[in-house]
């Protein structure tokens, strides 16, 4: 249900995706607050809203999701004559959609690898050869120069074809699989320019990764599949239009979700783990076995084009991107004694998510500020960053000395490798450069590198965690494709790294085991993930015997984290204003009942079972609910009876279709057939503005009996919140009757609607302030 809106909107924008765009009720901005302390979208003090939230260049209002089964009489009739084979092609195309999805995913993951390494690897040749005839300056300017024009078509793209592009998508993605739509997040603009996008800004060597673009993806291409292709060119198979529907596109988008993280790890039970702890809602065991296939096909297609790789048909750095993060060869030993070290480890991976947390979400306010003057300004700040990028890549190597080469491999000046030359005479590699001077996959496969105590200096690591820290903190946030995982990956390993150096005296562990924990206690830090995590890190290291300790970790960090603030994908969320309904509600909801919410709502709108024209008219005009309650006189025992919930989609279709009566009498079953079917009610339909309504048809009737959902889900007005809450959550509602205790003589059956919006905790606190006491005393006790 929708409500008018109460939400006075700053013009501000998120990952560099907002425009100027003018709206009713919007804020002059006083030049003498700091918006900086202030957040993004300021709530005035009601309880029902209509949200409006940051979704891509624009704010948009955002309606929730109908995941619950409108059981009215069409669906009952079209399931009932629905015969056996029927069912069984039903349920053949969810499982075709779910393997389509995951070889689609496959493939496209591995053309993006594919694209990054070779233009990532011609480009740093062309610098190794600059410096090998000691042309300095030259090789900065070609390795700058390159990195500016990438950097320069992704963040193009980005800010003017589709600003939904920009940023992981993982945050929206995980509101769309809580009940939340996101405008124009899954469209076929959005897919291209995230793939061209993705491969731009990762070619040109920004502290970012694919990873997180590669979950968007997936879900852009689920969607698309689901509704059968683009808005504009759909195919319009009718069996395909049975999955034009928010259940189906949920399940698929999940699916699709999936397969974005096993084709960015090559992680199958990690992406599923990831799907049910990090991004749904709402599970099932059949949504398990669909994601299940998904990411398996995902699997078999990375590996044909592996085996391809191996053949050297890949062009020239291939091989290296189709394995990611491989630390398979690891050679774990460790005792009792070295779960202190782990353990510090993970104490500092929560400390430092924590605070990277902190420090991103100041960091995000302020480019808001920047982004909102426009698009030049959008990409000025994504140019800045990739000239600072490059200037810091290039030129930090010169600031340490040359090591000696210890190896028959060293210095390697081509492919991958762990020991490049840059400046340094024969015999000698910069270790420094090893890290920077190469793509972000290979510097994460270096410094994972095992049976290598004495391979990089302390001094070395000690620059390339600096970096990447304040790289990781202004990198995320501008306008093109970008992940989060990457970036915490190359903290954490730096930081392992350097405390497998200092360590050393204490401990046997290798220095690259080190670095893999470290980065694992630094994503669930800043993530907080544990189960999926610990798989995902199982899965690349191919090694049982690092459980035990990334258990550890992961927990340690996870506990850490949270006592300090939410994870980040939690944080920009809330930035966003997306409206994401936690699993768990506040301890203080349990103090309040949903009767008291409704008394502070105004009076439901309802209808009667067989209603006037001119009534609907004026409700649809004079509101903004996406529900209204359907009632029936029951004149034996003189009652008003619920009937059920009819949506404003149907009531603007039944006005679109004239489906008007000239008397009031209910219709017989084979004229509501004659007229619809379920499949066309499954579609979202315009607005009321667009619809026409003569003089004399406002005088007519409509039954609304056959289009009414004669199942809703209803509470006692003596629930409390909390309990409504889960409820509300757990189904995947978007619409929550509360019914009397007691029901009087002649009085409506409902007393009012709850929506998502009535449950969020900053609605209710807004018209409940003494709650908020009461929530401070929790926390401090």
């Amino acid at each position: 249900m929708r409500e008018d809106s109460s939400f006075v909107i700053e013009n501000t924008s998120m990952n560099g995706n907002m425009e100027e765009e003018e709206f009713e009720g919007v804020e002059e901005r006083d030049p003498e607050r700091n918006p900086v302390n202030e957040p993004l979208l300021k709530r005035n003090r009601t309880l029902s809203s209509n949200p409006l939230a940051l979704v891509g260049a624009k704010v948009s209002y955002i309606e929730s999701l109908d995941y619950e089964i409108n059981e009215n009489d069409l669906f009952k009739q079209d399931w009932r004559s629905r015969s056996r084979c029927q069912v069984l092609q039903y349920i053949f195309l969810k499982w075709l959609l779910a393997f389509l999805v995951g070889l689609l995913t496959g493939i496209i993951a591995t053309l993006i690898n594919l694209a990054v390494e070779n233009i990532s690897g011609y480009k740093l040749l062309a610098v190794v050869e600059y410096i090998q005839q000691e042309r300095y300056l030259m090789g900065y300017l070609y390795f700058t120069g390159t990195n500016f024009i990438l950097t320069f078509i992704a963040s193009i793209l980005c800010v003017c074809f589709a600003p939904t592009a920009a940023g992981p998508g993982i945050p929206e993605i995980k509101a769309y699989l809580n009940g939340v739509d996101t405008p124009n997040m899954y469209g076929a603009t959005t897919l291209f320019v995230k793939i061209v996008g993705s491969i731009g800004a990762v070619s040109a060597g920004l502290d970012l990764g694919k990873e997180g673009p590669l979950v968007h993806i997936g879900a852009c291409i689920a969607s698309l599949l689901g509704q059968g292709g683009p808005d504009n060119y759909r195919i319009k198979w009718k069996w395909l239009r049975y999955f034009n529907n928010d259940r189906d596109r949920r399940d698929l988008i999940t699916c699709g979700a999936s397969s974005g993280v096993c084709a960015a790890f090559r992680a199958p039970v990690g992406g599923v783990l990831f799907a049910l702890e990090e991004v749904a809602s709402w599970w099932r065991s059949a949504l398990l076995w669909r994601t299940f296939c998904s990411t398996a096909v995902v699997v078999v297609v990375l590996r044909a084009f592996i085996e391809l790789c191996h053949e050297g048909k890949c062009g020239l750095f291939g091989e290296g991107g189709l394995i990611m993060f491989d630390v398979s060869n690891v050679a774990v030993s460790y005792n009792v004694m070295d779960i202190i070290p782990v353990a510090i480890i993970g104490i500092i991976g929560g400390v430092l998510g924590s605070l990277y947390n902190y420090l991103l979400h100041k960091i995000l306010r302020v480019y808001n500020l920047i982004n909102q003057k426009g698009k030049i300004y959008k990409l000025l700040l994504s140019l800045s960053v990739s000239i600072f990028t490059s200037a810091c890549q290039y030129g930090l190597p010169f600031l340490v000395n040359c090591t000696p080469c210890e190896s028959s491999s060293c210095p390697t000046n081509g492919k991958s490798g762990n020991y490049k030359q840059f400046n340094c005479p024969k015999g000698h590699y910069n270790d420094l450069a090893t890290l920077l001077l190469t793509t972000n996959d290979d510097a994460v496969r270096n410094i994972f590198s095992t049976n290598t105590p004495h391979e990089y200096q302390p001094y070395s690591i000690l620059i390339f965690f600096t970096l990447y820290c304040i790289l990781g903190l202004i990198t995320f946030g501008i306008a093109v494709p970008s992940g989060l995982f990457l970036p915490i990956i190359l903290i954490g390993s730096g930081y392992g790294r350097l405390l497998g150096i200092l360590m050393k005296p204490y401990t046997n562990i290798d220095h690259g085991l080190l670095a893999v924990l470290g980065a694992a206690s630094l994503m669930a830090g800043s993530m907080r993930m544990t189960v999926s995590l610990c798989v995902i890190f199982l899965e690349l290291t191919n090694n049982l015997l690092l459980l035990p300790i990334t258990m550890i970790v992961l927990l340690v960090a996870k506990t850490v984290g949270d006592s300090f603030n939410p994870s980040i994908y939690e944080i920009i969320l809330h930035l966003k204003g997306l409206p994401f309904m936690d699993a768990d509600p506040e301890p203080w909801m349990r103090n309040l009942s949903v009767g008291e919410l409704i008394d502070v709502k105004p009076s439901v709108v309802s209808f009667r079972g067989v209603e006037k024209v001119a009534n609907i008219v004026e409700a649809l005009k004079n509101t903004t609910h996406n529900g209204f309650p359907v009632m029936d006189d029951d004149v034996e025992v003189e009652i008003v009876k619920l009937h059920g919930v009819i949506l404003r989609a149907h009531l603007i279709k039944v006005l679109k279709e004239k489906w008007f009566l000239k008397e009031k009498r209910r219709t017989e079953e084979w004229e509501v057939r004659e007229k619809f079917s379920w499949v066309e009610l499954a579609e979202r339909e315009g607005n009321i503005e667009d619809v026409g309504v003569t003089k004399d048809e406002m005088e007519m009737f409509v039954d609304l009996h056959p289009l009414t959902n004669t199942t809703p889900f209803t509470v006692l007005e003596s629930m409390s919140v909390a309990k409504a809450r889960i409820l509300f959550r757990q189904v995947g509602l978007r619409h929550m009757l509360v019914v009397p205790k007691y029901q009087a003589t002649g009085l409506c059956p409902v007393i009012g609607i709850l929506t998502r919006q009535d449950l969020l905790a900053y609605n209710i606190l807004s018209v409940f302030p003494h709650l908020a006491k009461s929530k401070g005393r929790e926390k401090r006790n």
